[in-house]
């Protein structure tokens, strides 16, 4: 699903979607001691919280924060929800989708991979098996969750759920309007790593979730 933040999410050139709810941010005092905010201990304290700019995919926060030290300053980052990633394995390779990556200008290859559209929600397992038939059309017997890490922890919250998908079943995609350059093939895994290698796949949770499943295979 292009509109998860991983793989897409802010809005695309073509300017659909809402406008931006504000450019001014709007902020949002936390009073009281650093205990009455559950934050004692912490490392660096938030003082006040705002939104800077906000879509169906993302907020972009900026808040007034207090170190350790005392001394102040602000951060900017993206909040985002967590998304799905899915290794479809078969035949000793892997099922890879490739599509047009607006923030960086190029197509490139990557697993299927998303969020929860805009007024949905679920467990992440069904999150990974709605974005492995959306993008795919494949359908998996059996599931299995991998883990989490967190996609960019110095400039968003949003984290991943990792899984690998076996014994998979074809059928028709059903991929949103703004996949509809997407592609999809079947690559040898000795292939999927030579693309890596030639930069035909660039994309960092891609090579993550392939770092979790070697650890599992060990």
């Amino acid at each position: 699903m292009t509109g998860n933040g991983r793989a897409g999410g802010a809005p695309e050139a073509s300017g659909e979607g809402p406008p931006p709810k504000s450019a001014k941010p709007a902020r949002r005092h936390l009073k009281g001691a650093p205990e009455a905010n559950g934050e004692e201990g912490r490392d660096v304290r938030t003082l006040t919280t705002g939104v800077v700019y906000e879509d169906q995919w993302m907020r972009l926060r900026r808040d007034d924060i207090e170190r350790r030290d005392g001394s102040r300053g602000t951060y900017a980052y993206i909040d985002k929800r967590d998304y799905a990633l899915v290794i479809p394995v078969e035949h000793g390779g892997f099922h890879l989708v490739e599509e047009y990556r607006y923030p960086i200008g190029r197509r490139t290859w990557s697993f299927p991979q998303g969020g929860w559209p805009a007024g949905r929600a679920g467990s992440p397992e069904d999150l990974a098996r709605l974005e492995l038939g959306q993008e795919t059309g494949l359908r998996a017997r059996v599931l299995v969750k991998l883990g989490y890490l967190h996609s960019s922890h110095g400039t968003s919250n949003q984290g991943g759920h990792y899984f690998v998908a076996s014994e998979l079943e074809p059928g028709p995609p059903e991929r949103e309007r703004e996949e509809q350059d997407m592609c999809q093939a079947w690559f040898p895994r000795a292939r999927f790593e030579q693309m890596i290698g030639e930069g035909l796949i660039t994309d960092d949770s891609t090579l993550a979730a392939y770092a979790l499943l070697l650890i599992s295979e060990r």
